[in-house]
């Protein structure tokens, strides 16, 4: 598998996005763990999860229980894989989503997803979401002041507009490796800031690059342009889609999320999958 880079860290060009294997309608633990095995089989080394991927009140942090259970199970070396993990978003257990962007908060929030994840130090840690009850500097300095400590070891942010990766980038010195922002043919106002990242040499990492949950099996019916250029290769719209994402820059490395192996093992061929430059174009042509 093609690799790319965070920080200074190599990864594979295609990420697992765990949420799926978490909320509702979540599989059982078997399956997902079979999902994260097939996803390391596969040569996938970037996970990515947040504190916030689970269902219930009590189960907080489900998802990232959940890969450090199965990156202990694999049975062969997993150091060399990074888990991304993101805090600031929550879920009181009703199915609704509130936000906690407090310095003191992300302080605690961040202690326990490494205690969750059995590690010492987080390889990347991401402000999940704005927080409008408190000030951007605010959350993003509590970030930097981790990665000073050491508690974290790169550090990035999602959900954010050009505005606030350049006041990220000026708060962390300069240190600013990822933005996870949404982004997929049905999603394309995260334009402006793939071409930021672009610029400034920051990995964006496309979340829901397939469409999102439920989504991802009628890519090519929503899309034709990826139903017919997956015939022209005899391969999957999915895997046409997470292609071309990878072609427009190779700061992009899509997360698509999984639950089960098939899944991911489709995925993950899209690295090797080599697209023309008009493939590319009429891709990105397809609205």
């Amino acid at each position: 598998m093609r690799n790319r880079v965070i920080g200074d860290v190599e990864v594979s060009a295609i990420g697992l996005g765990g949420m799926p294997m978490s909320i509702e309608g979540r599989p059982d633990e078997e399956r997902s763990i079979a999902t994260i095995h097939a996803a390391l089989d596969a040569g996938v080394t970037l996970i990515d999860t947040a504190d916030s991927y689970h269902l219930h009140a009590d189960d907080v942090g489900h998802n990232e229980s959940l890969i450090a259970k199965a990156l202990a199970t694999y049975g062969s070396d997993t150091s060399h894989v990074l888990v991304a993990t993101k805090g600031g978003h929550l879920r009181p257990g009703d199915g609704s989503w509130t936000l906690d962007g407090r310095p003191e908060y992300l302080k605690e929030a961040v202690k326990e997803s490494a205690r969750r994840l059995g590690v010492d130090v987080i390889g990347l840690y991401q402000f999940h979401r704005p927080d409008p009850e408190v000030p951007y500097e605010d959350s993003v300095g509590a970030i930097r002041d981790l990665l000073d400590e050491g508690v974290i070891r790169m550090a990035g942010i999602s959900n954010a507009n050009p505005e606030r990766i350049r006041l990220s980038q000026e708060i962390l010195g300069g240190r600013l490796v990822s933005v996870q922002n949404q982004f997929s043919p049905a999603f394309r106002s995260s334009e402006p800031e793939l071409e930021l990242c672009t610029e400034l040499g920051i990995a964006f990492l496309p979340w829901s690059p397939l469409g999102g949950i439920g989504k991802a099996g009628g890519l090519g019916t929503a899309y034709e342009a990826f139903a017919r250029v997956a015939q022209k290769y005899d391969v999957s719209p999915q895997q046409v889609c997470l292609a071309w994402q990878l072609a427009l820059a190779d700061v992009v490395i899509p997360i698509p999320g999984a639950s089960r192996p098939e899944s991911i093992r489709d995925s993950a061929k899209a690295a090797e999958l080599e697209l023309t430059d008009e493939d590319v174009a009429e891709l990105s042509a397809a609205r």
